[in-house]
């Protein structure tokens, strides 16, 4: 759950998680994670909103194809090959630096807020996810303050599952994933955490 995967630690190899439908659409996730999000989805539901799962799971030639489209959208507009590669990057990450190939990545919008942009961080959705996301496992991944950190700009809609207690430390932690992550290493290796 807590795998750590962007442009400084790519997969070592493609993975294989287990996956199962997170909506009736059949949008995959990774099995528990599935689980959560229908049960997430079922929730805010009961509250007047209706989730709309728009990415999950990717397969490596999925994610390559997504990353190319963006970069090109970039040589479109005049961009050197370096520079429309690094705006690409920031956008949509290269394939081995991508989440969705761990199943625990998921593009989540509305059904009255449809477009893959910040103007969702506006909707009663992005308010709800806010509140209750963290209760079903799933993190809001690339938060506007974090973005030096992690290097992907600001998406209110791109969200990570990585198990309800993880979830609640993080969230009560303020820190983004990578700084999360960064921590619990040290912890685990017994250094003293300072700051």
């Amino acid at each position: 759950r807590l795998v750590l995967v962007n442009a400084n630690l790519p997969f070592d190899e493609e993975p294989s998680p287990t996956l199962d439908a997170a909506d009736e659409a059949g949008t995959q996730l990774e099995a528990e994670a599935a689980q959560q999000y229908r049960s997430m989805a079922a929730a805010a539901q009961a509250d007047g909103i209706t989730l709309t799962l728009v990415t999950g799971y990717q397969d490596a030639n999925t994610r390559t194809a997504a990353h190319e489209a963006q970069k090109q959208t970039y040589l479109a507009r005049h961009k050197s090959e370096e520079e429309a590669s690094a705006r690409a990057a920031a956008i949509l990450p290269e394939a081995d630096a991508n989440e969705h190939g761990t199943g625990y990545a998921a593009d989540i919008l509305s059904t009255d807020y449809t477009a893959l942009d910040t103007g969702f961080a506006d909707t009663r959705a992005y308010q709800w996810l806010t509140a209750y996301a963290a209760e079903y496992g799933f993190i809001l991944r690339y938060p506007k303050e974090a973005e030096a950190v992690t290097e992907i700009t600001y998406e209110p809609w791109h969200w990570r599952y990585v198990g309800p207690e993880n979830a609640a430390l993080i969230q009560q932690s303020g820190l983004c994933f990578e700084d999360a992550v960064a921590v619990l290493q040290k912890l685990a290796a017994g250094e003293k955490i300072t700051g």
